[in-house]
C-alpha cells in the first residue's frame, strides 16, 4: 500500500503539521488501520480510497478515528491531486461527516468547513492552573479558546498536559494579536494523545472566528508558534469559513500492514 508523508502549513519540509496519507484499494479494518496510524506514530494518519470514481477519506490518531482533521485532509487532497488526479482543480472525498470539496488555490490547497461558534465562557482559575498564566477571555466552540494578554504569553505558555484535560473542548487552543500575522496561535490536544499539534487547522479557525468578531476583518493570516511553526490562511465566509494552505512531501514509500 502506498503511502506518503507530508507537512502541511509549509513550503518546506520539517516545518508544518505532518500527516501521512495511505492510498488503498480497499478500507482495512479498522483495527488495522489504528494500527497503522499508531506505527506512525504522528498527529494524525488519513486513510484514501477511490471507489466508482468517488475517493472516501478517513482519520486516525493514535487512540481512535476522528469525523474531521483539517491538515490531514489538505495533506490527502495534495496526494491525490498531485499523483492520482493531476489535472484536475478539485477533489471531493467523501467522509464521516459529509462531502468534502478541496480546490487548489495557485501554490495552496483550500477548503470549506462550517467552523463552530464560539461563545464566550468565565475565565477560570483551572484555565490560569492549566496554562500557566491567566488568559484574558475564553470562549467555547468545539475547542476551548482561551484569549491571551499578548503574543508573548502565548510563546511561552508550558501548560500542564493533565490540567489541560480537565478543562472544557476537545483541544485547547491559545491566540493573541500577532507580529507580522492577524494572530499567533499555539494548540495542545492531550484528550487526543498530542500534547502539542504542530499547525492546527481547527484551532486557527476558532481563532479566526474570534478575530473576525473583535476587528470585522474577514480574511486573516495565522502563524502558528509551535516548535515546527505554521502558516494558515483562512477567509471567513456566511456559510463558513475557508481554510488553506500550502504543503511540502517528505516521503513517498511502501507499506506492509500484512508483514512482508
Amino acid at each position: 500500500m502506498k503511502q506518503y508523508v507530508v507537512d502541511v502549513f509549509t513550503e518546506t519540509v520539517f516545518g508544518g503539521n505532518p500527516t501521512a496519507v495511505c492510498l488503498m484499494e480497499e478500507w482495512l479494518p479498522d483495527a488495522v488501520m489504528l494500527q497503522i496510524a499508531q506505527e506512525n506514530h504522528l498527529s494524525e494518519t488519513a486513510f484514501v480510497r477511490k471507489q466508482d470514481g468517488r475517493y472516501g477519506l478517513r482519520w486516525f490518531t493514535v487512540v481512535r478515528e476522528i469525523p474531521l482533521c483539517g491538515h490531514a485532509a489538505l495533506g490527502a487532497a495534495y496526494v491525490v491531486l498531485r499523483f492520482c488526479e493531476p489535472g484536475a482543480e478539485a477533489v471531493s472525498f467523501d467522509t464521516m461527516g459529509g462531502t468534502l470539496t478541496i480546490r487548489r488555490q495557485g501554490n495552496r490547497c483550500g477548503m470549506k468547513i462550517p467552523g463552530w461558534p464560539l461563545t464566550e465562557v468565565p475565565v477560570t482559575d483551572e484555565m490560569e492552573a492549566a496554562i500557566g498564566i491567566r488568559p484574558a477571555a475564553a470562549y467555547l466552540g468545539r475547542d476551548l479558546l482561551c484569549v491571551m494578554a499578548s503574543e508573548e504569553d502565548v510563546r511561552r505558555a508550558a501548560p500542564d498536559r493533565e490540567r489541560v484535560k480537565a478543562l472544557p473542548g476537545l483541544l485547547l487552543n491559545l491566540t493573541a494579536a500577532a507580529r507580522g500575522y492577524d494572530c499567533v496561535v499555539r494548540s495542545f490536544a492531550p484528550k487526543l494523545a498530542v500534547d502539542e499539534d504542530p499547525a492546527c487547522g481547527s484551532g486557527q479557525c476558532h481563532a479566526f472566528a474570534y478575530w473576525a468578531q473583535v476587528t470585522g476583518k474577514r480574511a486573516f493570516c495565522g502563524w502558528q508558534a509551535s516548535r515546527r511553526g505554521g502558516t494558515v490562511y483562512g477567509r471567513m465566509e456566511p456559510d463558513g469559513i475557508c481554510l488553506s494552505g500550502t504543503s511540502a512531501l517528505f516521503s513517498e514509500a511502501e507499506i506492509y500492514p500484512e508483514g512482508k
